[in-house]
């Protein structure tokens, strides 16, 4: 019986190459987005799931609350883990590592050093304890000592055939690799490469006996001192509530810790939630944000329901064609449960060719979204049977809910009226009722991304161009450890470059500085956090940046005077930020107030500008800030000039790579995740908009199909071929405005709150919705005229020769 249904499904498939096409186009579209969709979010929901009592380990996370704003922190006090272990009797295990983000290793020779790598990463310093947190399987030595004791190492499969590749595990123990020098290391073990989605990615573990001495130096033994390298990780017994132990790291706080204007707080973040952490810093992973996968569902649904609701209307469209099918095989004794069986296998088999479609256009699609994509992902079907598991539900869900309707209501027709040319009796009315609602849902969620896709654009454009404060074009940043004057002069003298600078970081910067200071006003005291940045006397001048009032800083190799900006001059409380020139702040010493800046942004327009000051410490500076001479008529002027800025740090740093940074390519990072999510958005309407159109077809062919010898009269009655297009369309134009109607306040809504998360924003104004219903309104008009100008064509004769 299947035999049959499935041959006629394909002699089916066969006289309606369109329909079938269409249809086969439309799924696929919705499948394979639901597909990659799926491989993202079940990747990002996966990570940590291998850890045996994952529920009871939960990493230490500080929370410093100052006087106008707190600053969270992923890392914690170096003392505090032994106190917890020696104090908190719920803890059941603990570890205690340091991260370094690069390091300079290398391995002896017989003379000198046989290989230098310069930028090592995913190293850290650990404790001995780390291997009974983290299984690791041991290919050689154990994890009993490993790490006890300084200058011991374990290394990562991988990261040992890097450093002696061809070499067996057990010939690797006892081998030398020597770190940021001086700091020598036997190996003691090598581990197999965690087969598993963690953040834990290191592969170097350093016994942190061996770092000590050079952390305690730094500060590390400091209870003031909190830095996002110190990790501290524990697991608690059974049955202990973390409210508790939270409460405890509070009151081990407040005993150990001497600091009445600082007040931090411990917390106990659950291991399962790191990866998603928005206030705390991750470990070596990006952090996946859990609304944008929820985003990303919601989207994959829309798209896979657009995709039914268009093989709806494009299979009712058709009934017409199939009801003298229908009405034979109900005469002949064919059962409505058999019609229900033939439809629903119909659809399931349509929607099988769709998935096998999507499976194969997968790999393309995970390449066009690329930087969505994590990086570990992977998408392989021998070694991913949930994949298979995952199309084979979806083709059944689909399946049935795009096949069901139609199925139920073909199915229904009766045999002596379709077989009259009735099209198989009542209900006509409410099927067409039916089908306008699903073309409105089409449009209406098409014409929520089109919108939503303008506004953040217009955000991110808003962003982007928004006056700063200073100049972004025509600047390069990079960093040096040493010989900065020297290098300086050298620079000064190619030609290509017209201004130098060499100080901290530019004015817009991830990183950051902070400082507590103190102004004595009307002998009231005012305390604050104020962000500390270095510049040198070129800094200002070079960035364009504006000084309202006083003047620029002088060379120093100590603090001794500030440039601060209006923010922090009206936090101060003067109506006149200029006023506080002349004034002193500080917080051992009162140091004079020289300059006022005009306020600029050191970070995304997401914040709001906070008190800033600057300082000239020529001891600390590190950044050259190059302002490039303007291109003119030679394009190739710039390049000129960078290669001579290469072959000049070639001389002073030969086995330094020369890595520079765009400014301006620095601040558009800020906007990297709206960046993202207005390609997504982009993505999503383009898709939505061709699902809903082939919908809209699907209607016009129907409602064409069914009015042919109302249009044939009408000609024959002298009616003009543009006059039967506008009749045709004017009830469809209609559907798309009342969903352009429903989505407007709906996308002005969830926009604006989106805006809200903005200190600076944009404005949503009536251009952007009379933009995206225009647009909406001439896709639809297009697509109605590839049917309704061929309908109104037609020659009348055909359509009434039977009357």
């Amino acid at each position: 019986m299947f035999k049959n249904f499935f041959i006629t499904a394909f002699r089916n498939f066969r006289r309606n190459k369109i329909f079938t096409v269409i249809n086969i186009a439309g799924l696929s579209i919705g499948i394979s987005a639901a597909l990659v969709i799926w491989l993202i979010v079940s990747h990002e929901l996966s990570y940590e799931k291998f850890h045996k009592d994952g529920d009871r380990i939960y990493r230490v996370v500080t929370d410093m609350k100052f006087p106008d704003f707190n600053f969270t922190n992923g890392g914690i006090p170096g003392p505090l883990p032994a106190v917890m272990k020696r104090e908190i009797p719920g803890i059941e295990a603990s570890i205690h590592f340091w991260m370094e983000n690069t390091v300079k290793t290398a391995i002896p020779g017989e003379e000198g050093m046989a290989k230098e790598f310069r930028r090592q990463e995913k190293i850290m310093f650990a404790g001995e304890e780390y291997f009974s947190f983290i299984p690791y399987k041991w290919l050689a030595g154990a994890p009993a000592g490993a790490l006890s004791g300084p200058n011991k190492v374990v290394l990562t499969e991988s990261r040992a055939q890097m450093y002696f590749p061809g070499v067996a595990p057990a010939g690797i123990i006892g081998r030398v690799i020597i770190y940021k020098d001086s700091l020598q290391a036997k190996v003691t073990g090598v581990v197999k490469d965690l087969d598993a989605t963690t953040d834990f990615q290191f592969k170097e573990f350093v016994s942190l006996p061996t770092l000590l001495p050079e952390l305690i130096h730094n500060g590390f033994e400091e209870w003031g001192s909190v830095n996002s390298a110190s990790q501290c990780f524990i697991r608690l017994k059974p049955g202990i509530d973390p409210k508790q132990v939270e409460r405890t790291l509070a009151d081990l706080r407040e005993k150990h810790a001497k600091n009445a204007y600082l007040k931090t707080i411990h917390y106990l973040q659950p291991l399962h939630d790191m990866h998603f952490s928005k206030d705390f810093n991750t470990l070596l992973v990006s952090p996946a944000h859990k609304p944008t996968l929820y985003g990303l569902l919601a989207v994959a649904a829309f798209l896979l329901f657009l995709g039914c609701i268009n093989f709806i209307n494009l299979t009712t469209a058709q009934a017409a064609q199939r009801a003298k099918e229908i009405g034979i095989r109900k005469t002949i004794g064919g059962s409505r449960r058999q019609l229900i069986v033939q439809f629903l296998s119909e659809t399931v088999l349509l929607t099988a060719i769709a998935g096998v479609v999507s499976l194969a256009i997968a790999p393309a699609i995970l390449k066009i979204f690329a930087e969505f994509i994590p990086e570990n992902l992977q998408f392989n079907l021998a070694k991913q049977p949930q994949v298979i598991v995952f199309m084979l539900v979806l083709i059944a869900v689909v399946g049935l809910l795009a096949g069901l309707y139609p199925a139920m209501v073909l199915s229904g027709y009766k045999p002596v009226l379709v077989l009259k040319n009735n099209r198989g009796g009542s209900g006509g009315s409410r099927r067409v009722i039916i089908r306008k609602m699903l073309t409105v849902s089409q449009f209406v969620i098409a014409q929520f991304f089109v919108i939503a896709t303008l506004v953040v654009g217009k955000q991110i454009r808003f962003a982007l161009n928004k006056d700063l404060g200073y100049q972004k074009e025509a600047i390069l940043n990079f960093s040096v450890g040493s010989k900065q004057e020297a290098f300086r002069e050298k620079l000064a003298a190619i030609p290509g470059i017209q201004l130098i600078s060499l100080g901290g970081t530019p004015p817009a910067s991830q990183s950051s500085g902070f400082s507590t200071m103190k102004y004595v006003k009307d002998g009231k005291e005012i305390e604050t956090t104020v962000e500390i940045k270095q510049a040198d006397t070129n800094y200002f001048r070079l960035y364009n940046m504006k000084l309202l009032a006083g003047r620029n800083l002088q060379p120093s190799d100590t603090v001794k005077e500030y440039v601060v900006n209006e923010a922090y001059a009206r936090f101060l409380g003067f109506s006149n930020p200029a006023d506080i020139v002349g004034t002193t702040i500080g917080t051992d010493r009162k140091i004079p107030v020289v300059g006022l800046l005009a306020d600029f942004h050191t970070k995304s327009v997401h914040q709001a500008i906070k008190p800033l000051a600057y300082t000239c410490q020529q001891q600390v500076h590190r950044n050259f800030h190059i302002l490039l001479a303007p291109k003119g008529a030679n394009t190739d002027h710039w390049k000129q000039t960078i290669a001579n800025m290469e072959k000049a740090w070639r001389e002073f740093y030969p086995k330094e790579p020369f890595e520079y940074a765009w400014f301006d390519e620095s601040i558009a990072q800020f906007y990297k995740k709206e960046q993202r999510t207005a390609a997504l958005l982009q993505w999503s309407a383009g898709l939505t908009v061709i699902i809903s159109c082939l919908g809209l077809l699907g209607l016009v062919i129907y409602t064409t199909h069914q009015r042919t010898k109302e249009i044939g009269v009408r000609k024959v009655l002298g009616a003009s071929v543009m006059q039967i297009v506008a009749l045709l369309s004017k009830d469809f134009m209609w559907l798309v405005l009342l969903a352009f109607i429903i989505a407007a306040p709906l996308a002005w809504w969830a926009m604006n709150n989106w805006l809200e998360d903005f200190a600076y924003r944009t404005t949503i104004g009536w251009t952007t919705f009379v933009i995206s219903g225009a647009a909406m309104l001439m896709a639809a008009l297009i697509t109605l005229s590839i049917r309704t100008i061929r309908s109104a064509s037609a020659n009348p004769v055909g359509s009434l020769r039977s009357e």
